[in-house]
């Protein structure tokens, strides 16, 4: 088994099917040869930064160009990259307050099922001796779910940035993992509105006045039926409202807020608010039963662009798309 210091690096790592650069170098050299050493708390890719002394983050962080001071370390910057993004995108992601399920597929289409939700199917009624069982239909829907890729271009010279200390140049890529994670949230938002092209928008309720009342948030949470209100995803300008409310500025719930920045609401949903959502969207939903995120693979990088240093234009996208898994899991607060 090859050690960590004499390992092979080249753009070939990044093209191995089924397996994440990472991965790769981890069944070159794997993790469990290091537990009793003080490597132990390292995974492979963090052991070739090691052996280059390339140092990330912190006030000794390395300019970008000790990466590419030989063309074995030069193999690693597209996997710091990556790793940069998602560090940005597991930051302001809010998918996993609202998402029951993630589904990872090879394609861009993708058949959801649906669960036949009416009283008549959801009742166990009694079953006499002999008698038949009542059956749940779980069904295919008609149409596909599509795909969208998300993206931006990472548009920066090499001799712009080759003297750039890589913890700065970190906070510019997880903007980026940022602002994917933001464009993922609104498109989510968008299904549960209009629905994922099977005819199941979702369902309205009309507010009893003007912003948002204690009314609102009750209509929203009977409007549930025997889900749970779980979440309340919403605009800025509803937060607003919601904090207005009465019942949210009593001490606890004042509190909280001020200590933490979390909304406690009468009805005990956890709050997601977002610049991604359109202006006045309240929406309730039990997260566990409402949607199905469909992933086509993690964060996709132009690694031969960037292992040459061609960073002009090079692309840094995801491919993901959703489904509606119980279209009376959510409900909508609007006209």
């Amino acid at each position: 088994m090859a050690t960590y210091e004499n390992i092979k690096l080249d753009k070939g790592m990044y093209h191995v099917s089924g397996k994440s650069f990472t991965e790769v170098l981890e069944g070159l050299d794997p993790s469990s040869q290091y537990e009793q050493s003080p490597l132990g708390k390292m995974d492979a890719y963090q052991r070739q930064l090691k052996r280059f002394g390339i140092r990330v983050s912190g006030r000794g962080s390395d300019p970008v160009e000790k990466f590419f001071a030989t063309t074995d370390s030069a193999a690693l910057f597209p996997e710091y990259i990556s790793r940069a993004v998602y560090q940005g995108i597991e930051e302001a992601n809010a998918l996993p307050k609202i998402v029951a399920a993630m589904t990872d597929i090879a394609g861009y289409d993708y058949r959801p099922i649906v669960s036949l939700t009416t009283d008549a199917k959801k009742a166990l009624s009694d079953v006499e001796e002999g008698g038949t069982i009542p059956s749940t239909t779980v069904e295919t829907q008609e149409h596909l779910i599509k795909l969208k890729k998300r993206g931006r271009l990472l548009e920066a010279s090499y001799e712009a940035i080759r003297f750039q200390k890589l913890d700065v140049f970190t906070v510019t890529l997880r903007q980026i993992g940022a602002y994917i994670a933001r464009t993922l949230l609104k498109d989510a938002a968008k299904v549960l509105v209009e629905g994922d092209g099977n005819s199941n928008p979702i369902t309205k309720l009309s507010p009893a006045g003007e912003g948002i009342t204690y009314a609102d948030l009750l209509a929203l949470w009977k409007g549930l039926g025997d889900y749970t209100m779980t979440t309340l995803l919403c605009a800025p300008d509803q937060m607003v409202s919601l904090l207005s409310l009465p019942q949210l500025q009593d001490s606890v719930a004042g509190q909280s807020f001020h200590a933490t920045g979390n909304l406690v609401t009468p009805l005990g949903a956890e709050v997601v608010c977002s610049t991604a959502l359109p202006e006045g969207t309240l929406i309730g939903l039990d997260r566990r039963c409402a949607l199905e995120q469909v992933t086509a693979g993690g964060v996709s990088l132009e690694y031969d662009r960037l292992i040459d240093r061609q960073l002009e234009r090079a692309a840094i996208t995801c491919i993901s798309g959703f489904a509606k898994l119980f279209t009376d899991a959510s409900v909508a607060l609007g006209e």
